[in-house]
């Protein structure tokens, strides 16, 4: 393999794109392809050689978190599919350090870039090709010098194509380049722009730090609740998806599943999303409450049952709920419930449902 051209994907509306790879440009056209030893979701250590017998490599750097990276893996597994009988070979590499990923990063995903949330992505998602995490060392996505995700380089012995959503695409210059090198013809357009989810380089621990002191920092309060503000409640909020989690500081399962609830919170709660928490203690009891509170550093909208009649106030909020907690449940913006447990969360799962339920409000 000696021939590179490498093609990248556009920015996605609403990301960032930040500088390249911290140690250099992006590799160069008409260079070899630098070596690298990753492990892979599958468990296996990948090398150049591992591909030996490809005529034409596709190296791609992407991420689980990235959301123009997620409308890409669709058209990938199908490039993958397509070419395979044609000695043509798709490995996906993933550059990010998830240490250096904010919480308010994830706004988009139901994971962040860890090699065991790889693992998860790549299960759930059916990923034909090999998924390789580089977040550690980084050291292959300092030699290729990626910019963003997703980050496409190909070599014979990009950007997949002109638009993240399928039907605005117009180019397809992924499968163009591909064609073309089995073709043994000169690929039309060796270069093309390079925009998209910035790559997260290692070093911003620090900043990372800073950003959860500053949320740590954030003020909690406590409002009580009659029955008229539960009724409220469970009507919804009109374009919002509202998550509402009832629990009570003597119920063990709440408090264990009560940081996940602050974290996912912490992820959506710049889009169009809200969280809100309600105590089933007694009114009296609202010191304990907010302590707690405080202590989870639970910034959102806290409110605590205001009236010693609980039957009253559960059923105000829904007739259906047997007194169970921790009771969790999602309403999208249609006002219809988009999940409902009666008990501890799963939080990959409620994390899904919440993505569903948020799915294209940036183009509303």
């Amino acid at each position: 393999m000696n021939t590179l051209y490498p093609l990248f994907v556009a920015l996605l509306a609403g990301t960032r794109m930040l500088a390249a790879a911290p140690s250099g440009d992006v590799l160069a056209l008409g260079a070899p392809a630098p070596d690298f030893k990753l492990r892979g979701v599958d468990g296996k250590k990948y090398s150049l050689r591992s591909f030996k017998k490809a005529d034409v490599l596709v190296i791609v750097f992407t991420c689980n978190h990235c959301p123009t990276a997620q409308y890409y893996e669709e058209r990938l597994k199908q490039i993958t599919g397509d070419y395979k009988k044609r000695s043509v070979s798709v490995v996906a590499i993933n550059p990010n350090d998830p240490g250096s990923i904010r919480l308010d990063e994830l706004g988009y995903t139901d994971l962040s870039d860890s090699f065991d949330e790889m693992r998860t992505r790549a299960k759930s998602r059916k990923f034909n090709f090999p998924y390789l995490y580089d977040g550690e060392m980084q050291v292959a996505a300092r030699a290729y010098g990626p910019v963003a995700t997703p980050h496409v380089f190909v070599f014979d012995n990009g950007r997949v194509d002109d638009s993240e959503r399928p039907e605005f695409v117009k180019v397809h210059d992924l499968r163009n380049a591909i064609d073309a090198l089995l073709a043994g013809r000169e690929v039309q357009f060796k270069r093309t722009k390079s925009f998209g989810c910035s790559i997260k380089w290692a070093g911003k621990e620090e900043a990372v730090k800073r950003y959860m002191q500053n949320l740590a920092a954030e003020p909690v309060g406590l409002e009580l609740a009659d029955a008229k503000v539960l009724k409220a409640l469970r009507d919804g909020a009109p374009g919002k998806t509202r998550l509402i989690n009832f629990w009570a500081t003597w119920c063990g399962p709440c408090i264990t599943e009560f940081p996940d609830l602050v974290t996912i919170n912490r992820m959506y709660r710049h889009r169009a999303f809200e969280m809100i928490t309600v105590s089933a203690n007694y009114p009296d009891e609202r010191n304990a409450v907010l302590a707690f509170l405080q202590k989870s550093q639970a910034s959102g909208r806290n409110l605590l049952f205001g009236d010693t009649d609980k039957y009253k106030l559960m059923e105000a909020f829904d007739p259906k709920w047997n007194g169970a907690l921790p009771y969790t449940i999602l309403i999208g913006p249609d006002g219809q419930v988009a999940y409902r447990c009666q008990d501890a969360v799963d939080p990959l799962e409620l994390r899904r449902a919440i993505v569903k339920s948020l799915q294209e409000d940036r183009f509303r």
